[in-house]
């Protein structure tokens, strides 16, 4: 069975191809989603997550009613729009890319790669227990970027730089509520377990489920596509 991860970089490696060949031009629309999906033979949930992978590399831009516009990838490559996100829109390119990221882990990372990842879970750990919000915060940033630092996808390698500042733009929510940290660190625990069973939907799964908390700790309604299965328990 072919994971959605796996699924989301083909369609992702297709569009830029054809976007880089000028099937599509600065300036038009991309056909439906509807349309797309059968071209590429995809499900249009996969195809909304490569669409957005796409938003994220600055190739194309959602206009609500309209449809996806291509952009010009050399002047679009000048902007920088992490800066003035939102925290929703923060939390929702993390819960596009991470669970992603962590898959790709799960499925690709080494036995040292997957030590490093426990040491710095168990900075995390030492920082709840000692009530030390502060060294949390450090420690939760550098376990997920730790994550991102592993994924071996070229095409993510040009995104993690973006994913990383997003993911520092929430510390300061972050330190207004240390009283998380405890859910946080289980939550993180039950994402690297599964990438230790190299369970790449698992592991998935579970940073869907920290990235929805952590949205529900914020009081923060994301607006996601409801077609992902529920981890296990």
């Amino acid at each position: 069975m072919i994971s959605s991860s796996t699924v989301v970089t083909c369609v992702v490696e297709k569009l830029r191809a054809a976007l880089a060949r000028g099937q599509w031009r600065s300036g038009q629309m991309l056909p439906g989603q509807r349309e797309l999906a059968e071209q590429l033979g995809i499900s249009r949930p996969s195809l909304r997550e490569a669409l957005t992978v796409l938003e994220t590399l600055g190739l194309v831009r959602a206009m609500p009613g309209k449809g996806v516009l291509v952009l010009d990838a050399d002047a679009s490559a000048a902007t920088d729009s992490v800066g003035a996100a939102s925290l929703a829109d923060v939390l929702e390119l993390r819960y596009t890319l991470e669970p992603f990221i962590a898959g790709l882990v799960a499925q690709a990372a080494g036995s040292q790669d997957i030590n490093q990842l426990r040491l710095t879970l168990m900075d995390l750990r030492e920082a709840v227990e000692a009530g030390d919000s502060e060294a949390g915060v450090a420690a939760y940033i550098a376990l997920h970027e730790a994550l991102f630092a592993l994924t071996t996808n070229p095409i993510f390698q040009s995104v993690v730089q973006q994913t990383g500042n997003a993911l520092k733009q929430s510390a300061a929510m972050l330190r207004a509520s240390p009283e998380h940290f405890a859910a946080r660190l289980a939550e993180n625990e039950a994402v690297v377990r599964a990438i230790r069973a190299r369970s790449s939907a698992q592991a998935s799964a579970q940073m869907r489920r920290h990235i929805l908390a952590e949205g529900q700790r914020m009081g923060i309604e994301l607006n996601i596509p409801d077609e992902h299965p529920a981890p296990d328990h």
